[in-house]
């Protein structure tokens, strides 16, 4: 690898053999002659040949001189090329916005990350649906959106919407066939869909509130899923009950094509987060969804940054 000083001897070098002059370079560089003159030396004793040839009245290059010019110019010209990009890209929002979101959450992105493209043209958004609870640094992410207990320690967490319950629901016609459950213990004698964690491969248990007491029930039922838009498309057709986040059936309930119960045992979830490691948070394009998802929340007609229905 280069040094600094090598990296400014070959700059020197080019400006030499470009005005066959060390007093002119010199005064291009805004260094003293005397400085170009050793930057030079030291090149040429690191690439243990002579590139320059002097006299008292002119600069001329060697065979040699020749050679490393015409690889060294291109070169030194991509180098700065690529500093120029980076200032440009530091400057402005740009590139690529990686994230990592639960699949049940995607839906509910799409609405402000379309105004979030429209206001930063530049910035592409890539959503990537998973389950499980990824690594972002490892697998290149720029950041993730989780349940607020589910973020990966040592991350930076900013709140996207307010709390809310996790529900048990299931169809009108599922409870044409069988009584809603009054209490959590009702459920062992119900048709409960489970779904797998796809960080641990343990099947979730659900947890209810007695008072300021909360428990967990282990339920069965016919049907084990691991993705949670399948999960609430089989309680739609009726296969059993579900256990989800409110906002992921909200429509669903609105409409009457689920039926919540045991509302007066439910849960509360801190929420949904954008979590990202504290280096990353220097990233222009990073840095201009955080403004953005911090000034569509104070929004007076929102609930956060994302909707509550998709």
């Amino acid at each position: 690898m280069l040094k600094r000083t090598e990296t400014d001897a070959v700059a020197a070098f080019i400006r030499v053999a470009e005005r066959m002059s060390f007093r002119a370079a010199a005064a291009d560089l805004g260094v003293s002659p005397s400085a170009v003159s050793q930057m030079i030396k030291a090149l040429e004793t690191s690439l243990g040949t002579a590139l320059l040839s002097r006299t008292t009245r002119s600069v001329g290059l060697t065979e040699a001189g020749v050679l490393f010019l015409k690889q060294a110019r291109p070169a030194l010209e991509n180098l700065e090329a690529c500093f120029t990009a980076m200032k440009i890209y530091s400057g402005r929002p740009s590139g690529t916005l990686r994230l990592n979101a639960s699949r049940g959450v995607i839906p509910f992105l799409l609405d402000p990350m379309r105004e979030f493209c429209a206001a930063y043209p530049d910035i592409e958004v890539e959503l990537f649906a998973e389950d499980g609870l990824s690594d972002i640094v490892a697998n290149g992410f720029d950041a993730g959106v989780r349940l607020g207990e589910r973020l990966q320690p040592d991350m930076i967490a900013m709140r996207l919407s307010p709390s809310f319950p996790f529900i048990v629901a299931g169809s009108p016609d599922y409870f044409a066939e069988f009584p809603k459950p009054e209490r959590p213990e009702d459920l062992a004698s119900h048709r409960c869909i489970r779904f797998r964690l796809s960080t641990s491969g343990k099947i979730a248990n659900w947890t209810f509130r007695d008072g300021e007491r909360t428990y967990e029930v282990t339920v069965q039922g016919p049907m084990i899923l691991n993705d949670t838009p399948v999960t609430v498309a089989a309680a739609l057709k009726g296969v059993g009950l579900i256990y989800v986040p409110e906002p992921v059936i909200h429509e669903h309930l609105a409409s009457g094509r689920l039926i919540g119960v045991l509302g007066d045992h439910a849960t509360e979830s801190p929420g949904l987060f954008l979590y990202y490691p504290k280096r990353n948070s220097l990233l222009p394009k990073l840095r201009a969804l955080i403004e953005f998802a911090r000034a569509r929340a104070q929004e007076p007609q929102r609930q956060g940054f994302v909707s509550r229905t998709p």
